[in-house]
């Protein structure tokens, strides 16, 4: 099931901007409509202001009116597997709760699958403003 997942992340991953790290991120969503929302990053001369890829495909999601997502899948090239960063981790918080699956993966695949809870422990959301 996750495959059509890593597809997308792969085709985002190719078309990611990233001239001065050369570390091309692509992301991809699944919502809970079903529907897939990709992102890739995308970097700029002023360094804080670039975007990562999960904050693209979360944007691609919100603009198509989801707002829950069902499933995530992070990819990137390099010797360690690729996690969400911290602020994407919170990113995804907001769409979606602790028990969500998000695949890692690098070039070749799926490395290792986990929940957000496991990566963003104790977090907080949208409950607590309630």
């Amino acid at each position: 099931m996750s495959e059509d997942l890593l597809q997308a992340a792969r085709a985002a991953m190719e078309r990611a901007y990233a001239p001065y790290s050369k570390f091309k991120v692509g992301a991809a969503l699944r919502g809970a409509n079903g529907k897939i929302y990709a992102g890739c990053n995308v970097e700029n001369a002023a360094y804080p202001q670039g975007q990562c890829a999960e904050t693209g495909a979360v944007a691609a999601m919100v603009l198509d009116g989801e707002r829950r997502i069902a499933e995530a899948l992070v990819m990137g090239e390099g010797a360690e597997t690729i996690v969400p960063c911290g602020g994407c981790r919170q990113r995804l918080r907001e769409f979606a709760d602790d028990g969500l699956t998000v695949h890692l993966c690098d070039g070749r695949g799926i490395r290792r699958s986990t929940t957000l809870g496991a990566l963003l422990p104790l977090a907080f959301g949208p409950d607590h403003l309630k």
